[in-house]
């Protein structure tokens, strides 16, 4: 758990631009990027047994993707920290899987406000106050991935820091864990947990990495994507937006800084722009290019859950979260046993 001054320090480097922004742009790419891929992200199911598992998350694309010897198995849209609590940008690590997961509240502002819970106490599973869900997976430092309390919660800044995920598809990415590690965990045990309260662990040796991302212009498979910049790093530029094209080959007199500025100004805190590099080529970025959700309302609000499941989490939820912000930075492109304080 980072303290108070510790966290307020990350704060301000997180929202600093200039220099800082370029920086965090240069160290902290999409891994998704054509520069990476070489124009092609091959997809392909798990193969278990294959430990070579790594995760990317690209924040202001509210995405998570796994990988597997270097190809995509699975991506899910995901929530984040709000803008008050990012999530710390750079490389961690997956250390266990854990479901039906106690809540350890940190010593924060954000847990003393709500005036229900202490700082460092233990919230057990069955306890309604638990806002963790039915897993959650520590990335160090009080870093979680857990379960999102709704669809709602699918790119939005949601969250004290921590990545949310449908539970669904948070079993799916635990499952395609334990598959490829061989892990001692049969699938019997694990459906067992699933319709319980009692605690599974299960222990990442060693550790999965996990890379938490913030790339605001990718081009991915021929198409350049250009994200909010949801924590306001100043990192979406004409400038960096022509870095990422000269990566892939775009020549800088192919497309002026008014049109990319124009580009830009049709980001919103619910869309991202897309258009290919072809058109981009064409002169015909503005005409072709489109304005594209990054969590699809499908997604967002699926309704899979029995309707007294729903009940049941909706007044869960009500009793931690009353107050939350909830602020709408949706944006998602669909085209093609050391206890410490989670943060939640």
């Amino acid at each position: 758990m980072l303290e108070r001054a510790a966290t307020l320090a990350l704060l301000l480097l997180l929202t600093s631009v200039g220099n800082m922004a370029q920086t965090v742009v240069a160290a902290h790419e999409s891994a998704r990027s054509d520069k990476f891929t070489g124009g092609k992200i091959v997809r392909a199911a798990l193969v278990p047994g294959d430990p070579d598992l790594r995760i990317t998350v690209n924040v202001p694309a509210f995405r998570l993707t796994l990988w597997q010897s270097g190809k995509e198995v699975a991506t899910y849209p995901v929530g984040v920290g709000l803008k008050e609590y990012p999530i710390a940008i750079g490389a961690r690590q997956a250390t266990e899987i854990i479901w039906n997961p106690s809540w350890i509240p940190p010593d924060s502002d954000w847990v003393r406000q709500r005036g229900n819970v202490r700082p460092g106490e233990i919230v057990r599973p069955s306890d309604p106050r638990n806002p963790l869900g039915k897993m959650k997976i520590p990335l160090g430092n009080g870093y979680l991935i857990h379960e999102a309390r709704s669809p709602a919660d699918l790119g939005n800044l949601v969250s004290h820091g921590c990545v949310r995920m449908l539970r669904r598809d948070l079993y799916d990415l635990a499952e395609k864990t334990i598959a490829a590690r061989a892990l001692d965990v049969s699938p019997q045990q694990i459906e067992r947990v699933k319709k319980s309260r009692r605690t599974l662990v299960v222990t990442l040796d060693p550790p999965l990495p996990v890379e938490i991302e913030y790339d605001t212009q990718v081009v991915e498979e021929g198409v350049l994507y250009l994200y909010p910049d949801v924590y306001e790093l100043g990192t979406l530029t004409v400038e960096n937006v022509r870095d990422e094209l000269a990566s892939v080959g775009l020549n800088a007199d192919e497309i002026s800084a008014a049109t990319i500025r124009r580009m830009i100004a049709r980001v919103t805190r619910r869309t991202a722009f897309a258009v290919s590099l072809a058109s981009i080529r064409r002169g015909r970025a503005l005409a072709e290019g489109q304005s594209v959700p990054l969590v699809s309302p499908s997604v967002r609000w699926d309704t899979r859950l029995p309707s007294n499941a729903r009940r049941n989490r909706t007044r869960r939820d009500a009793t931690f979260a009353r107050g939350e912000a909830q602020r709408p930075v949706a944006l998602a492109v669909e085209l093609k046993r050391v206890v410490q304080p989670d943060r939640r």
